[in-house]
């Protein structure tokens, strides 16, 4: 039996890596001769460089920057010399999991690091920069990227407005002649495709997980409103909403072309090759629920499998509402854990328990 392991992290706990090895302890506990093979995955949040490092060849450039409340933060991003391609992943700078729960807040959170990151690759010579879009902590629609990047964003006195979505709140006018990337090939790697505004956009779907209470998301959605008012592009565009906003500004304003995270992932590590050869493909992430359904990568997976004809089985922390919906999709199996936790020790003991379980 072929077994192919490719889960995402589970968010605050477990890599993609850990998640994956975990599994296959779990089914070796069991069945002690099965042919597995552990892949990292990711679709553009946390830990996707970290997944694919070891498939390319590149140097990691470490840089302290910016982080999502303005605090130095160490980061860094992959740049392959041979192919002038650098790999930018904005949850290093610009991540929800770089600041303490209790300091979530929408209004402040800027994407400033994850420009810092950009703009020293520019610099480093990357004639194509990948920015993978996912687990931000921020609801900026990319304004502190193109202020790092050189855009100076203006209030109506002519002052450069501050940061963070309270800064865009007071913006009057953009001046975009000295921003950097021009010419450059730039990749907005999201598996999002909500607009960056109205009911599903980056607001409502995904401020609540970023901090902002329900009295909040018709602010928040209606500083990005009048952003795409004032830069003349479209909020409705599907894939916008990506990271706060984020992708909204890496298409107008530096030509970026959407493409699916889960998809580079799988093409740079030779998953799908892996999947078409398995007779069964375990996936999984922390949370499965009606949003994973949104492009998330377990999706992506259980669909190339489903495409092959393989059994896919979604191993998961917890089910939310509408997981019901994702075995509709294609899931043979959406399996929760045992002992859901935080902790990584406790959270790899009951992966493994789980696993173990479901081919006992």
């Amino acid at each position: 039996m072929k077994i192919v392991i490719a889960m995402d992290s589970f968010k605050g706990s477990l890599t993609s890596i850990e998640a994956g090895n975990a599994v296959r302890d779990g089914i070796l506990m069991s069945h002690p001769d099965p042919d597995i093979r552990v892949f990292p995955t990711a679709d553009g949040g946390e830990g996707t460089i970290d997944a694919i490092a070891p498939f390319i060849n590149c140097e990691k450039h470490d840089l302290k920057v910016s982080g999502p409340l303005g605090e130095p933060v160490d980061s860094y991003y992959l740049f392959s010399k041979e192919e002038k391609t650098a790999y930018v992943e904005m949850a290093k700078a610009s991540g929800l999991t770089l600041i303490s729960p209790e300091k979530y807040n929408p209004y402040e959170a800027t994407t400033f690091g994850t420009g810092e990151l950009i703009k020293d690759a520019i610099k480093e010579g990357a004639e194509r920069i990948v920015v993978f879009l996912g687990g931000s902590a921020t609801n900026d629609g990319g304004a502190g990227m193109l202020q790092a990047l050189g855009c100076k964003l203006s209030d109506k006195y002519g002052n450069e407005i501050g940061r963070g979505a309270t800064g865009l709140a007071d913006l009057a006018s953009l001046e975009i002649s000295g921003i950097m990337g021009r010419g450059i090939d730039f990749i907005a790697a999201t598996d999002v495709i909500n607009p960056l505004c109205g009911t599903e956009g980056a607001s409502y779907v995904y401020g609540p997980q970023k901090g902002a209470s329900p009295d909040m998301l018709p602010k928040l959605d209606s500083i990005l409103r009048s952003f795409a008012d004032i830069s003349a592009f479209d909020p409705n565009e599907k894939g916008t909403g990506a990271a706060g906003g984020t992708s909204f500004a890496l298409m107008n304003y530096l030509g970026a072309k959407l493409e699916s995270g889960a998809d580079i992932v799988t093409k740079i590590t030779g998953l799908e090759d892996a999947i078409r050869n398995a007779d069964i493909v375990i996936t999984g992430e922390g949370r499965i629920d009606s949003q994973t359904l949104n492009g998330k990568a377990p999706v992506k997976i259980m669909k190339t499998a489903k495409q092959y004809g393989k059994k896919a089985i979604a191993v998961c922390g917890i089910t939310g509402d509408g997981w019901e919906e994702c075995l509709k999709a294609g899931f043979d199996r959406i399996v929760p854990l045992t002992e859901a936790s935080m902790d990584k020790d406790k959270a790899i003991k009951s992966v493994i328990k789980t696993a173990a379980n479901l081919f006992a």
